[in-house]
Parts: C-alpha cells; structure tokens; sequence
C-alpha cells in the first residue's frame, strides 16, 4: 500500500505537497491533489503553463513525454490536445483513464474542497492580461492562494493587481541581498533547501520574510529544516 513518511512533530512549520502528493500519485493530476487533500497537508503546490489557444494547464515541465507516452509541448498545444493525454501512473504504466493533466480551476476547487492552501507556481512568462486572467481563477480564495514563480516579473504582474496577495519568489541560489529585496516587495522566499542555512533563515526572519524550501524528501533533512525554523516545507512523500 502506497503511503507518506510521517514527520512526527514540525511544530510551526507547514507542509506543502509538491504537485499534489507525488510521491504517490502521478503529479498535477486530480488523484494528486486529492490524495494530499485527504491528508494533513497544509497546503498543495501545482505549476500553470499557458496553452497555445491562450488557455492554461497545470504541468511542471514544459512537455509532457516525462509523464506520458506522447510528448507535447505545453505553450505549442491546446489546451484540447493536452486534456487528451493519459498520464503514466507513478509505476510507469498508462493503464489509468483517469490520470489527464488539471486545469486551474480544477485544482482550486479541490484545494478549497478540503481547505488547503493553494500554491501556485506560474511557469511561463504571462502577460499582464493572463495574470488578471489567472487571478480571476482564484478569486473568492486569493486569501489561501500563494503564488510562486522563478520569474520576478510575474509576481510583479500579482502585487500590481493586489498588493496583499501572498507571493513567493522562487530560487535555487541564495543572495545576500533577498532577504530585503523581498521584503520591500512584500514577497516571500521559496528556495532549494540544499542553499538554506540557519543563519540564513534567520536573516529573512529578522527582515519580515517567510522561508519556504524545496524539495525536502529526506526525513534527516526536514527535521533539521524544521529546527531551524522555516515556514513551509515542499515535499513530494513527507507528511
């Protein structure tokens, strides 16, 4: 039976399940999201791709042959032809109809269904009318939805709109300068774990800025993290 590996204590820090629970599910799939909205997770992560007839679909990479039998480029696509690929199921056969990509307002609604956190990751560079779009999406639960991007502008695009809104700026390298830099913009971090330290931590602590890390599935590793203070963790398989 496919199951997570408990953290049994992590105090104030809260877990997010990258792409859904991908350690059990195969990523950014409804069976996914459900499986950590039916566990304890704090909240769930997913990453938004524009479509080539202007729509948008939830994949981390940039084409689908990782995960799927068929290799089609997200932004090149529509968003018909992606909703029509059968995923690969997490033991590498594609014997389960039910595994096809999610579109955003999908993932939201499961998000909101059982009350986790939406994490948001905006993958492509997105126009200022695609991130109003995008934005409409989650309306009604923007309160409990962070979004994330390696790409500042797109975050830019976000406070421009709701200066409130939750966001954090994704990285894997540290710099001296983030701490403040994110929180003049009223952004958080959300950094590759191996780049943390516990100085570092604190220096964005002290500055205002919350600390999340990715990708932790090592039980010695997050428990170290979780010492040292960080906010969230992503994970694919802790709980």
């Amino acid at each position: 039976m496919r199951d997570t590996i408990k953290i049994k204590q992590h105090g104030t820090t809260k877990i997010v399940a990258h792409r859904g629970v991908s350690g059990l599910e195969t990523e950014n799939t409804a069976a996914a999201y459900i499986a950590a909205g039916n566990r304890s997770y704090w909240g769930i992560e997913t990453d938004l791709y524009r479509t080539a007839d202007g729509h948008f679909i939830c994949s981390h990479d940039k084409s689908s042959g990782r995960i799927c039998d068929v290799n089609l480029v997200m932004e090149d696509s529509t968003l018909e032809e992606l909703r029509a690929l059968h995923l690969r199921d997490i033991d590498g056969k594609s014997d389960r109809a039910d595994l096809m990509l999610c579109i955003p307002s999908e993932y939201r609604k499961i998000c909101e269904s059982y009350g986790k956190v939406c994490i948001a990751e905006l993958k492509s560079t997105f126009t200022p009318e695609e991130i109003a779009e995008i934005m409409d999406i989650f309306d009604g639960y923007l309160d409990k939805t962070c979004f994330i991007s390696f790409k500042y502008q797109n975050l830019e695009l976000i406070k421009k709109l709701r200066p409130e809104q939750p966001c954090q700026f994704l990285t894997d390298d540290w710099d001296k300068d983030l701490p403040q830099k994110l929180a003049a913009a009223g952004m958080g971090l959300d950094i590759s774990y191996t780049e943390l330290s516990e100085r570092k931590v604190r220096l964005c602590h002290e500055a205002g800025v919350e600390v999340n890390c990715w990708t932790v599935d090592s039980l010695k590793e997050a428990e170290k993290l979780i010492r040292w203070g960080v906010d969230q963790i992503t994970t694919n398989i802790l709980e």
